[in-house]
């Protein structure tokens, strides 16, 4: 099964290119440096310098529906001067994918 995890960010004011080059630079590396399952990791940027990171896992449906068997790794917490707010996390398991 395919498990998606989403983790958004928003920016401090005036630090959009910094959190970016954060996610870049070191979020995701670290992230999938110990990443067993990895499929695919997409970074996406959006309007008041929001910054996306989805990836992609093979992993059991438990990884989403209970809380304590998450054995997925999270995008590490950025540091607090770059951002305007905590990240959001979010994770999901493919229903139906089309070409």
């Amino acid at each position: 099964m395919t498990v998606t995890l989403m983790w958004e960010a928003r920016a401090a004011e005036g630090r959009g290119g910094a959190l970016l080059a954060w996610a870049l630079e070191r979020g995701l590396p670290a992230l999938t440096a110990s990443a067993a399952g990895l499929e695919r990791a997409e970074v996406f940027t959006a309007a008041e310098d929001r910054v996306l990171v989805i990836t992609w896992w093979s992993a059991a449906p438990e990884a989403v529906t209970e809380p304590e068997r998450r054995t997925l790794p999270e995008l590490p917490d950025p540091p607090q001067e770059l951002l305007a707010r905590a990240p959001h996390r979010w994770r999901f398991h493919r229903v139906e994918s089309f070409p």
